[in-house]
């Protein structure tokens, strides 16, 4: 966080967040009043289960556990699970809460997040959630890490927001083939040195807001097995079609 040189100010700015939050509003999606952010009817309608790769969470025909590319070249990651397809209302409300500042989606979707099929067991069996850190550039600029504030809602305790670090900025990844986000973010992750001691052995959930190539997520889990990490889920929020 910005504030974080503030502590009396970042504590006020946390609690008018929180009582934002308890404030009924209209629903995004439907634009029904009074709501929350997303209403319940709305959760029901785009928020359906859906069948999908336990390795990258793509969709995938029902009673298929892993899809054919996964099989062929399994991921880094131990696991993959999603909460839904980067489609609306959900990439709406994501650009609200990367690009808009409006941080108060945070709770929203970690509740969606949460309550999304295999994820809180995940959560539970591990002794680490981790959030895919922002470069210094793209956190001063944004002012807070989307994917931090969705661990620190779904883990409480759990959620580490120092253990991984991002080294150096990329070039925007939007748009790119997989191969060449991944020549970006060569070298872009590494473990904090005085937490690698603690991470050794480890069941830990990594937990990124959007996956598209997996490349991201495929890059950090590479610096967590480096540092002797035992097993790596990886959790989004929302998952693209592309592969």
């Amino acid at each position: 966080m910005l504030f974080q040189g503030l502590p009396g100010l970042s504590r006020h700015l946390r609690g008018l967040r929180g009582l934002a939050d308890r404030v009924p509003s209209q629903c995004a999606a439907c634009h029904a009043w009074p709501s929350q952010r997303i209403c319940n009817a709305c959760v029901a309608r785009f928020a359906q289960p859906a069948s999908r790769c336990q390795r990258c969470a793509l969709r995938v025909p029902t009673g298929v556990a892993v899809c054919g590319t996964c099989l062929q070249h399994p991921p880094a990651f131990d696991a993959c699970l999603a909460a839904v397809d980067y489609a609306y209302p959900w990439s709406a409300a994501l650009a609200d809460f990367k690009f808009r500042a409006d941080p108060g989606w945070a709770r929203t979707l970690a509740t969606l997040l949460r309550s999304t099929p295999w994820v809180e067991p995940a959560v539970d069996a591990a002794d680490w959630v981790l959030p895919v850190p922002l470069s210094t550039e793209r956190l001063r600029e944004r002012g807070f890490n989307q994917s931090a504030l969705l661990a620190q809602h779904l883990a409480g305790a759990k959620a580490d927001v120092h253990s991984l670090l991002r080294l150096h900025a990329t070039e925007a990844q939007s748009g790119l083939p997989r191969a060449q986000r991944l020549r970006n973010l060569k070298g872009a992750f590494a473990v904090e040195p005085a937490r690698a001691a603690a991470l050794r052995g480890q069941r830990v959930v990594l937990l990124d807001d959007v996956m598209t190539t997996g490349a991201t997520v495929h890059a950090a889990t590479l610096a967590l097995r480096e540092a002797g990490v035992a097993h790596v889920a990886v959790v989004v929020l929302a998952r693209t079609a592309l592969e």
